[in-house]
């Protein structure tokens, strides 16, 4: 490598352990073994039958091109509309930004609310995508360690208390969160939102396993403060990752730097996945199908995960994950998902991924597969811990 022509400083980010993990399952498969995939948070089910039929029409069309940067217009009344009748909240569909999925909002979102230099808070654990994008576009990253105390959640006092050492000038919180799968409950997050709306904080809610919810209630941010950026995809609930088309709902004077910003990026979001997309609003009783097959891979997980030793769960509120302590049986859960994997087949994420200093005793355990697969990995994991 040429002395002058190196990688950027800014490309020096942690690389993503699930997907790490899923290259090495990859290719054990290819070598012939059975691998039970729970590494990935991706839904087993394909997409609704509603938007491949769309998918199959826009295809017969013949001419997919360009569209506006913020997304067709049906698409954006649509989701428009949605928020309507799962919150109750009337959203113009000027402020709807259709994304390729949930990644670029977050793209679009930091470099549209943020300048260089300027501090974001994260929970942790938290999802690792968020801290590497901060980081490779030049921002700083405060984490904020949260624990069963606050019920994994970051509370007010502890913003403040981060604000009060060094300004901070954004908030991104999930819930239900990824790897725990635990949901802030509605006052919780609204003390939270209300904070950072009186201290002039951006607020960014992750909400892309809104849907994906068994115990409790999932609250809008925007429900509290009009104002906050709000991102979601139709990647998990609606079963369409590989289509890579998501949201964001944003104030009004950030539309225009939004679409400036994505104008110059990718132009448009694939026109086929966003007319497939429109489909999906309409697939509830299908989609609703597959998240009565999480929710029972979550009760059979959640009934034989003790019973094998893995008996320390955090609040498994939504989502499709449950994050396991393993400190009972390792220090490194770095070599111990990969003695799983090479021993027994079953792939799952390690805890480095979500948590930097505490993430070497937690394992994130995903229950989006089929009834089948948690069965067998459920088998294959008690053998293995018991060796």
């Amino acid at each position: 490598m040429p002395d002058r022509l190196k990688p950027s400083r800014r490309s020096d980010v942690a690389s993503f352990l699930a997907m790490d993990v899923l290259a090495e399952a990859k290719a054990l498969e290819a070598a012939g073994r059975r691998v039970v995939h729970l590494e990935v948070g991706q839904p087993g089910a394909p997409a609704p039958r509603l938007v491949l039929e769309a998918a199959r029409e826009a295809l017969r069309d013949g001419r997919l091109g360009y569209t506006e940067a913020l997304g067709i217009t049906p698409l954006r009344e649509r989701i428009a509309r949605h928020y309507h009748d799962a919150y109750g909240l009337d959203i113009s569909p000027e402020r709807v930004v259709v994304t390729t999925g949930s990644s670029a909002a977050f793209n679009l979102a930091f470099l549209a609310a943020f300048d260089v230099g300027d501090r974001v808070v994260l929970p942790t654990p938290g999802y690792p995508a968020y801290r590497n994008i901060l980081a490779a576009l030049g921002l700083a990253v405060d984490e904020i360690e949260t624990s069963g105390r606050t019920r994994w959640a970051i509370t007010p006092d502890m913003l403040m208390q981060t604000h009060a050492e060094t300004p901070v000038n954004g908030v991104l919180v999930a819930s239900p969160a990824n790897p725990t799968g635990t949901m802030m409950q509605p006052d919780a997050l609204a003390d939270l939102v209300t904070t950072c709306r009186d201290e002039d904080i951006w607020f960014l809610s992750d909400e892309i396993y809104h849907g994906l919810v068994y115990n409790g209630r999932a609250a809008c941010a925007l429900d509290t403060w009009d104002d906050a950026i709000v991102i979601n995809s139709f990647s998990k609930y609606y079963c369409m990752t590989g289509w890579r088309v998501g949201w964001m709902i944003v104030p009004q004077w950030l539309v225009r730097p939004v679409e400036r910003i994505a104008q110059n990026l990718y132009i448009s979001v694939p026109e086929l996945s966003q007319r497939a997309a429109l489909a999906a609003f309409d697939a509830t009783d299908e989609l609703e199908a597959v998240k009565a097959g999480y929710e029972a891979n979550r009760a059979l997980l959640l009934e034989k995960l003790p019973g094998i030793g893995l008996d320390e769960l955090l609040p498994v509120d939504g989502a499709f994950y449950i994050y396991a302590d393993v400190r009972k049986f390792t220090n490194d859960s770095i070599d111990f998902a990969k003695r799983l994997l090479n021993d027994a087949g079953v792939a799952v994420t390690p805890g480095p991924d979500f948590d930097l200093r505490r993430g070497d005793t937690y394992v994130r355990i995903s229950f989006a597969g089929t009834h089948a697969d948690m069965q067998e990995a459920v088998e294959r994991m008690g053998t293995f811990l018991k060796a």
